[in-house]
């Protein structure tokens, strides 16, 4: 370092002491180099100490990207900030020579700090009475913007970026502190990925593609010098704006200085200022109603990801931090949906109603063995618009509310706060099962009435929706034909609250204050109706419940991604209570009840839909029993209505898919869809069943043991 520098911050102090400089700006620009040469360095080395250090390793905030399964179609993004990490390598040597032309012509020549850079601004400040011209290094900026971007609170926030000479004195410290851990290479490549270039664009990648559409390493030395003259002041220099006046000008001063420095022939430079700016502006799309509108209905499965991750610890303390991670950290996230059981799903849902109608036709389909969601389809428009909406069909909402059609994110398909619909007979497979699991054997006979006096359930007396169904029921023909007295005495004889326990199990929730109380330790052994399905639930939970028979038993939560990378391409993991560390995106499975059990409660199920069962016989007829026809292969399952058929439900069930449509308002559940509608969610599940499995071998189900036959 020479000696003018030095000499000239000498004599700094009588400067300011005749009040040469007015006001405190002017003052911070001045001070620092004072409090380098000696005045106020043991003051601030223990407070930088730690920050200097985090500032070698703390990376910015990155944008997550959700992929189709492929792993490379982009179905969108979360961002606070829209930034890919990209490494100098992979940038054009045009842009890293524009950004220092542009921000810091001696970047090579001073150690984070430059003194003569800092004594030019003193005198510029000092003859305009103001700040006219900064002394910040690209070593000095970069520290400032990874001081923001890793600070916690606002309140390092601002410590970060105030107007202060301590601050400034701090900034400089670390720069210094920082030129002798990283390279200069690293510090460029750590500011192109952390400068802001407007337009929500945050590091090079993003201005690139928002700007031109295209990656940094294809910039010409034009498009560099337009990207370089921005981060100054974005919103001045903007050549997206009407008049570009203000970026040429800006873009031509940083084209001189790269000729300056030698990095442009002074004819290069001349015929790059001849040009005008040409822009290709893209608008990244960012959360969920930014999906693209070829895959709008994967909308619904993108809105349940984001609930999912906001409920996994892996990923933050609390919801805010969880989804604070998945606008910040860099993710790779694979949906699990998919491609053509999501096509099946939306060819077959909504077929007759349409997404103007307002009963909502759903459908979700769940892997057995994984827990993992392979499709989620509605007939709803996925969109946060909903100006064309009519007013809601619910008498007591008010002349504004909207209703939840055409257009719609509310969560109708499960994964949200929603309560869900009453499954009406699709819970009878929760007391069978726990019969089963308990002991009791398919041959369990019952002779049951039209009406049903429960002398458990203090009097309630049930009755069955036919005469036909009055006579003796085992678990095959109760099950086949929905024979609700059947099933009120079956529960009674393994007990309301075992088969509540058994529905917890297999992932239903309670989600209105009714359910909570039903099911409470206190009431679940009296609560009677559970077994007719007068509680809510969702497809999604019913889809992954009846997934649990179909693979034998074991249950896995549900799950809507088959693999989340890490920034640094190695899968995200969560650590289990004995420490063992598993990825996220790994199935989460166990054994709930026995697999004879399963498999007796599917050679039951396979009644309902028109298929044999292995071992017993259905009792001449079934309520769903153009299933197996159209399906084409084995296939099980349960049909569900409600009082005056209020929604209605199918939930049916192969080797390898499990699906549950529904059909119901979700504005206002006492809009009775009506008999003639309870056929359209049978179809649909059967409908998607044969379409997702067109051209794939038949798989059989596996028999009950002869123990649990009886």
């Amino acid at each position: 370092m020479s000696n003018r520098p030095l000499a000239a911050a000498g004599r700094l102090v009588p400067l300011l002491r005749a009040g040469l400089i007015a006001g405190i700006v002017i003052a911070a620009a001045a001070y620092p180099l004072v409090a380098l040469t000696g005045l106020g360095a043991k003051a601030t080395a223990h407070a930088v100490e730690s920050k200097t250090k985090l500032l070698t390793t703390a990376l910015p905030a990155e944008t997550s990207y959700v992929y189709a399964p492929d792993g490379k179609t982009v179905l969108t993004m979360f961002y606070e900030e829209y930034r890919q990490y990209t490494k100098l390598s992979d940038m054009s040597p045009n842009i890293q020579q524009a950004i220092v032309a542009a921000e810091d012509s001696r970047f090579y020549q001073h150690h984070g700090v430059d003194p003569k850079g800092v004594a030019r601004a003193f005198v510029a400040n000092a003859r305009s009475s103001g700040v006219s011209q900064g002394a910040s290094t690209l070593t000095m900026q970069y520290v400032r913007m990874a001081l923001r971007d890793s600070a916690d609170t606002p309140k390092e926030v601002q410590e970060a970026t105030q107007q202060t000479s301590l601050r400034k004195v701090k900034e400089m410290r670390m720069a210094l502190d920082l030129e002798k851990e990283m390279s200069k290479e690293q510090i460029l490549e750590r500011y192109l990925n952390s400068a802001y270039f407007g337009h929500r664009a945050y590091g090079i990648y993003a201005a690139s593609e928002i700007f031109f559409s295209k990656t940094p390493k294809d910039l010409t030395p034009v498009e560099a010098a337009t990207l370089a003259g921005l981060v100054k002041s974005p919103s001045e220099y903007d050549p997206a704006s009407s008049d570009q006046k203000d970026a040429t000008g800006r873009r031509n001063y940083v084209l001189d200085h790269m000729s300056q420095l030698g990095y442009l022939s002074p004819d290069s430079a001349a015929a790059a200022k001849s040009e005008p700016i040409r822009l290709k502006l893209t608008d990244p799309p960012n959360d969920c109603a930014a999906v693209t509108e070829k895959y709008n209905s994967w909308g619904f499965a993108c809105d349940y990801l984001k609930n999912w991750w906001s409920a996994q610890p892996a990923f933050g303390a609390n919801r805010l931090e969880r989804m604070d991670k998945l606008r910040r950290g860099g993710y790779r996230i694979v949906l699990s949906i998919d491609p053509k059981i999501q096509d099946a799903a939306e060819k077959n849902v909504g077929a007759k109603e349409g997404t103007g109608s307002p009963f909502a036709n759903g459908i979700v389909v769940s892997e057995p063995g994984t827990g993992r969601v392979k499709a989620m389809a509605v007939n709803r428009t996925y969109s946060l618009d909903l100006s064309e909406n009519p007013q809601s069909s619910n008498p007591e909402a008010g002349p504004k509310v909207k209703a939840n059609y055409p257009n719609t994110v509310a969560p109708l398909l499960g994964g949200g706060d929603l309560p869900g619909y009453q499954a009406g007979s699709t819970f009878k497979m929760f007391p069978m099962l726990a019969a089963l699991d308990s002991g009791m054997t398919l041959s369990t006979s019952f002779n049951a009435p039209y009406r049903y006096k429960s002398s458990v359930y203090d009097g309630w007396a049930p009755s069955n929706a036919s005469g036909a169904m009055t006579g003796q029921q085992t678990m095959w023909s109760g099950f086949g034909k929905s024979v609700n007295t059947y099933f009120v005495w079956l529960e009674e004889k393994v007990g309301a609250d075992r088969a509540v326990r058994l529905a917890e199990q297999l992932g239903l929730r309670w989600r209105t204050d009714v359910d909570r109380q039903q099911a409470s330790p206190t009431n679940a052994k009296k609560w009677g109706a559970f077994t007719l399905g007068v509680s809510d639930a969702t497809p999604l939970e019913m889809a992954n419940a009846y997934a649990t028979v179909a693979a034998d038993g074991r249950y896995c939560e549900a799950i809507p991604v088959q693999a989340i990378m890490n920034r640094d391409g190695t899968p995200a993991t969560y650590a289990t209570p004995g420490g063992i560390h598993r990825e996220v995106a790994k199935p989460r499975c166990r054994q709930v009840v026995s697999a004879d059990a399963a498999r007796a409660a599917t050679d039951a199920a396979r009644c309902p839909t028109g298929d044999r069962p292995a071992r017993g016989g259905c009792g001449g007829w079934s309520t769903a029993d153009s299933v197996r026809g159209t399906v084409g292969r084995p296939v099980a399952g349960k049909t569900g209505t409600t009082d005056s058929t209020r929604s209605a439900w199918f939930v049916g069930y192969t080797p390898e898919l499990a699906a549950a449509s529904f059909i119901s308002d979700p504005d206002n559940p006492f809009n009775a869809v009506g008999d003639g509608q309870s056929q359209i969610p049978i179809a649909a599940v059967a409908e998607t069943l044969r379409d997702a499995l067109k051209g794939q071998p038949t798989r059989q189900f596996t028999p009950p043991s002869d123990a649990i036959v009886g």
